[in-house]
């Protein structure tokens, strides 16, 4: 136990799931787990252990931004042992010719964030995600016929964003291709304790056009996020 997870330790698998919004844990354990059970729910992040398709998996929500997911993997790679951390989250994308509902695979994520600086006096401005699990994913993608684009993106503490003219600096000097608000602390605990992790995002907002989905497009097109998350854990 921790002060943010109450599980015990044999509950929480070697592969968890993490979605930002505790509702979006409780739709994957509903729609796609077996045999589950609650196995933590300290401050509302719900936290389920089932089977998918016969695989032990954990989904724990993250919540918003990168203290709150610095939090929660810092503890799950520490004092859980998780060994593999695939984050799935939606975004916003900084560029024009990116869909609604397009998947992305994070390659890395930058950020100016202090994180890595106070924990570790890491001073990297980008925190990149493992390729092991990228290429298992991808692999999977192809298997499953699941179009998926990879990219940079921006790890933002800040969700308004208003300076329109930062956006494109960010694409040009960075190759940010899309925005959210969790993987950089991800990366680096992942890095600090020598574990594996990486991130898949759905497009629901253009931050250049103005174009977002709609709720109900928005639950759908999340949906193939989600199956190719639990796919490919199937290959670990």
């Amino acid at each position: 136990m921790t002060p943010h997870i109450e599980a015990k330790k044999e509950d929480i698998k070697k592969i968890v799931i993490m979605p930002g919004d505790p509702k979006r844990a409780e739709l994957i354990a509903n729609k796609f787990l077996d045999n589950y059970k609650i196995v933590s729910n300290v401050r509302g992040m719900t936290t389920y252990t089932g089977t998918y398709k016969q695989k032990e998996v954990t989904i724990m929500p993250c919540g918003m931004g990168i203290a709150s997911m610095g939090i929660y993997s810092y503890e799950l790679f520490k004092f859980y042992d998780v060994d593999e951390i695939i984050k799935v989250g939606t975004c916003g994308c900084y560029i024009d010719n990116l869909d609604m509902g397009d998947l992305i695979l994070v390659d890395g994520s930058y950020s100016e964030s202090t994180y890595a600086k106070v924990q570790d006096n890491n001073s990297d401005v980008i925190m990149y995600s493992d390729e092991y699990l990228n290429n298992i994913i991808l692999d999977t993608s192809k298997k499953i016929n699941k179009k998926i684009k990879r990219g940079i993106i921006h790890c933002s503490d800040v969700f308004y964003e208003e300076d329109e003219e930062y956006k494109k600096v960010l694409y040009e000097r960075y190759k940010c291709i899309a925005c959210e608000m969790e993987s950089f602390s991800l990366f680096h605990n992942a890095k600090k304790f020598d574990k594996k992790a990486t991130e898949i995002l759905t497009v629901t907002d253009n931050l250049v056009t103005g174009d977002r989905l709609s709720s109900d497009d928005r639950e759908n097109k999340v949906n193939d996020m989600l199956v190719l998350a639990l796919e490919s854990v199937l290959r670990l």
